[in-house]
């Protein structure tokens, strides 16, 4: 399976999904004028990594702002990592600045809405 590597801009985060060297990362800023268009291509490589993934997963997410668009794509994503824990064990780090607690408020929400494994990683 071919890792899915996406640079950092302006307005959108790294992206690094590499089942080899089983790193599963989404870090930065991300305020993509289409979020959904630009996760697509996220969506569609979890769900090809589904029919045979790495045990544990461990899904890093370290953003430092989303705009609300971007919001509910994390969500979507949650919800393919939550059934993707079907059938192996996946956690999630929450990465967050350790002052930002809109961000770590963010991460307890969503470790709410998904059964999986959530573990929230201040850092300074």
């Amino acid at each position: 399976m071919n890792p899915l590597f996406i640079r950092e801009t302006s307005d959108t985060p790294k992206v690094i999904l590499d089942k080899q060297k089983n790193i599963f990362e989404i870090s930065g800023l991300s305020l993509p004028e289409d979020a959904i268009a630009f996760c697509r291509q996220i969506f569609n490589w979890i769900e090809e990594y589904s029919t045979n993934p790495n045990n544990p997963t461990t899904f890093n997410f370290i953003l430092e702002y989303f705009n609300t668009a971007f919001s509910s794509q994390i969500i979507q994503i949650l919800l393919l990592l939550e059934k993707l824990n079907t059938k192996t064990k996946v956690v999630i780090n929450w990465h967050y600045k350790d002052i930002d607690e809109d961000m770590k408020e963010l991460g307890e929400k969503y470790s709410d809405i998904v059964n999986v494994q959530f573990v929230m990683m201040p850092y300074s």
